[in-house]
Formats: structure tokens, C-alpha cells, sequence
């Protein structure tokens, strides 16, 4: 177990509710709105630090509704927990040439805000799924059931292939998964060639 399938285990749970914070102040929030929930959730949080992008003052923190960090017309990243930061890194070096990247966080992965991510399926017509957790049952496969469902759209993930996780620097592993910015840059190249 590197908790790599949690999210894929709880997604199966009836009634789970999933949060995966992308910064300090969305996780106090999160915190915030799991005492006040009733029924079960899941918080999982990573052990690295993680650049603060949301403002105390002004963040509203709303389970199963995701937040449009930027907007994109050529592809749009949909991410959660820490690989949030590294799709605004990714979206600005696609911008550096020239393609029109927006950014998703989705902090609640269960209940799925099922909108905003249909509006970027049709808005944009390329979706990349970035997940610090196995490409299979997680965020990716939520946001594939739902298109597949309800609009087919081009999805390539990032995300831990089918394989056990390793101990190490947490850096170092995600480069070695290609969880970076450059790997979700490439992803995104290549599902908007099948747009």
C-alpha cells in the first residue's frame, strides 16, 4: 500500500464522500466541512508542502463542486490535491506555445461536480486527468464514466500506471511516475492531436 488505490477503494464505498485538498487552505476548509457533514468522508492529504493559491480571506469551500482555476480552449486539466499547482505550472508552459490551457481543481471526487466538467468537455473538447494516485479507479476513471456517459470526449490521464508505488523522496517519485507539469504539457499535446 502506497496510497495509490485509496481513492479508488473509497469510490466504491456507498455514500462516500472524497475530498482531496489541493492546499493548506482548501484542507482547513475541508476539515471545516467534514465535522459538519453527516454521513462517511474520506480527507486524504499528501505529505508535501504545497504552494498556497487560494486566499483565506476569500476561498469558499463547497463539497462536489469543483473550482475553474483558469480558463482554456484548446484542452482543459482537471486535477486534484497536490497536482493541482502543477497543472497551473503546465497550463502556462502550454500558453508559452501557444495552446490555450484551463485548469480544474476538483477537491470533491465523490459526489463528481458532473457540470463544470461537462461544460469543459464542450468548451474545449480535450480532457487531461492529473492524479498523484493510480490511473485506474480514481479521478480519471470518475471523469471517463462520466463522459463516457453523458459526452464522449478525448481523455488521456496522469496518473501512477498499473504498478505498486515505491519508498523514496516524494519528489524524486514523482518523476519518476511522470507525475510532473512536463508529463501532464505532453498529455495534453497528445489528446489534443485526437481532438
Amino acid at each position: 500500500h502506497q496510497c495509490l488505490e485509496d481513492i479508488a477503494l473509497m469510490r466504491s464505498i456507498p455514500g462516500m464522500v472524497i475530498v482531496n485538498p489541493a492546499d493548506a487552505v482548501e484542507a482547513r476548509a475541508a476539515v471545516k466541512a467534514a465535522l459538519e457533514y453527516n454521513g462517511p468522508m474520506y480527507l486524504r492529504f499528501g505529505r508535501l508542502a504545497v504552494p498556497v493559491f487560494n486566499d483565506p480571506a476569500t476561498y469558499k469551500f463547497e463539497l462536489g463542486k469543483g473550482i475553474q482555476m483558469t480558463e482554456g480552449k484548446d484542452v482543459t486539466i482537471v486535477a486534484n490535491g497536490y497536482m493541482v499547482h502543477l497543472a497551473v505550472e503546465a497550463a502556462e508552459m502550454l500558453a508559452g506555445e501557444g495552446i490555450d490551457a484551463g485548469v480544474i481543481n476538483i477537491h470533491t471526487i465523490k459526489p463528481l461536480d458532473e457540470e463544470i466538467i461537462l461544460d469543459a468537455a464542450k468548451n474545449t473538447g480535450a480532457i487531461v486527468v492529473a492524479e498523484e494516485h493510480s490511473v485506474i479507479g480514481g479521478l480519471g476513471s470518475a471523469v471517463c464514466e462520466l463522459l463516457a456517459d453523458k459526452m464522449p470526449t478525448p481523455v488521456k490521464k496522469v496518473g501512477v500506471e498499473d504498478e505498486f508505488g515505491t519508498s523514496g523522496p516524494a519528489l524524486d517519485l514523482l518523476e519518476m511516475f511522470g507525475l510532473g507539469s512536463k508529463d501532464i504539457v505532453k498529455k495534453a499535446k497528445e489528446v489534443i492531436s485526437r481532438k
